[in-house]
């Protein structure tokens, strides 16, 4: 316990900023560790979930065809694009120790774009697609910005 204390006393004591930064760094280290393996649990179910339901969409109705259903399998698809890139935003932090804010852009995109797609009319109101535009429109130019400001 004397041995914890000293420890702990040493890591907040103020000219010790960069043992307490080191120590910070590690739990960001673990935390992105636990949540990619999190992630990768989530996209392995997502599969499961989207095979099982193409499945029972081609063996267990009397009409196989996916025209009724087409736009639920899109948006099941695209789930576990955004997952891959979600985990792909994880591990490059975990590389670099930066976010990188065009591949999160690019996740976003991404998301707005499966909410276009499996978009359901009679549900939703015009305000509801005329906000997913802006927000498409407000991505593409972030994302037009910052890849502009990183070719030059």
């Amino acid at each position: 316990m004397k041995n914890f204390l000293r420890t702990l006393k040493q890591i907040f004591l103020p000219e010790k900023d960069d043992v307490f930064l080191g120590f910070l760094e590690n739990i960001e280290v673990i935390v992105s560790k636990v949540l990619s393996l999190a992630m990768v649990c989530v996209i392995i179910f997502a599969v499961f979930d989207l095979i099982i339901f193409i499945s029972q969409q081609l063996f267990f109705k009397s009409n196989p065809l996916f025209k009724d259903t087409l736009f639920e399998i899109f948006g099941l698809f695209l789930n576990i694009l955004i997952a891959l890139e979600i985990l792909e935003n994880i591990t490059a932090y975990l590389r670099k120790h930066v976010f990188q804010v065009e591949l999160v852009i690019a996740t976003s995109l991404i998301a707005v774009a499966r909410k276009i797609i499996i978009f359901d009319i009679d549900k939703k109101t015009g305000q509801d697609l005329i906000g997913l535009g802006f927000a498409i429109i407000a991505l593409s130019i972030s994302f037009w910005i910052i890849r502009s400001r990183k070719n030059r």
